[in-house]
């Protein structure tokens, strides 16, 4: 039953996200904008709950997924776009996406073989690195454009496919944690000890929860991309790591609906604290902190009587 109503609240929130968009020229662009950049959002924070929240990893390397999936979405459309009909450009976006989420997928597999058997703030060093050196081999890229990076990439994400894809997101992860399997990452989340003691393998648990995260935040790079148009490597360093970090932890680790309603809080609220300038990271900060120090939780964790997480 549960499957059967996830279904249909996919189809729906898919379906709304297709009419919505087909009215957005009528819209403010600015906000229409926001809208998108919180869609995407949606999908960075909620597929990195899956690895920091529901199987308790720590992970700060989900700026270089976004970064392999957003270089290489945009190299396929740019090649190849010239060249298709306009009626063929979905389906050459759909693939693109799908592209940039497999081989993002491909990284999370060769940075999580090698590096999950470690825990704690070991794996978040080594996520750290794997980030930094794929920045670096963007920068240094050539083919993808070096430090001044992809340009006139075409401007095809919309709030349907922003907010179809932050659906399809929701809907794969909360399937995941909640099926027999998925009780497997609550094991390794709770007493990864324990789990490995009961035959749980902590390993290819983690590694599978690190794969279906990075897939994801690759599709989010490609939206990115074809939402920006232009692609530089500095937009993904340490800094964009920790901004889907923040959404996470405020949004109370393992918690998808607060993860979400973090994920739309921080994204708007960092746009009026543009016209601040180079103060508005320092006020960003202060905020953070007087949030962490008041809701060390998350903002939107609750717990029961029992103990259990609401």
């Amino acid at each position: 039953m549960m499957h059967t109503g996830a279904k249909r609240t996919l189809l729906g929130a898919i379906a709304v996200a297709i009419v919505v968009s087909l009215f957005s020229s009528y819209f403010n662009r600015y906000y229409r904008d926001v809208a998108i950049d919180v869609a995407i959002n949606i999908v960075l924070a909620v597929s990195l709950n899956l690895i920091n929240g529901h199987t308790g990893q720590f992970s700060l390397g989900h700026a270089g997924f976004m970064a392999v999936g957003g270089y290489i979405a945009a190299k396929i459309t740019l090649v190849h776009g010239p060249a298709i009909p306009v009626w063929a450009q979905s389906l050459l976006f759909l693939g693109a996406l799908f592209a940039g989420g497999l081989v993002a997928a491909g990284a999370g597999l060769a940075v999580g073989v090698p590096s999950l058997r470690l825990r704690g703030d070991y794996l978040a060093i080594v996520t750290l690195g794997f980030g930094e050196i794929i920045r670096v081999i963007f920068q240094t890229s050539e083919t993808f454009g070096a430090a001044t990076g992809l340009v006139a990439i075409p401007k095809w994400t919309t709030l349907a496919w922003g907010f179809g894809a932050a659906a399809v997101t929701v809907y794969v992860v909360a399937c995941l944690v909640n099926s027999t399997y998925g009780r497997g990452f609550l094991a390794v989340h709770d007493d990864e000890i324990a789990a490995g003691a009961m035959g749980i393998n902590p390993v290819r648990y983690k590694v599978t929860a690190f794969v279906t995260g990075a897939f994801f935040a690759g599709v989010a790079g490609g939206l990115y991309a074809h939402h920006k148009t232009t692609l530089t490597p500095t937009g993904f360093d340490f800094m964009k790591s920790i901004d889907i970090v923040v959404m996470v932890i405020l949004g109370g680790m393992g918690n998808t609906a607060g993860v979400i309603a973090a994920a739309v809080i921080l994204t708007a609220v960092q746009e009026p604290l543009r016209a601040l300038g180079p103060l508005r990271m320092v006020v960003f900060a202060l905020l953070i902190i007087v949030l962490m120090m008041l809701r060390p939780q998350g903002l939107f964790s609750f717990r029961k009587k029992g103990g259990a997480k609401a």
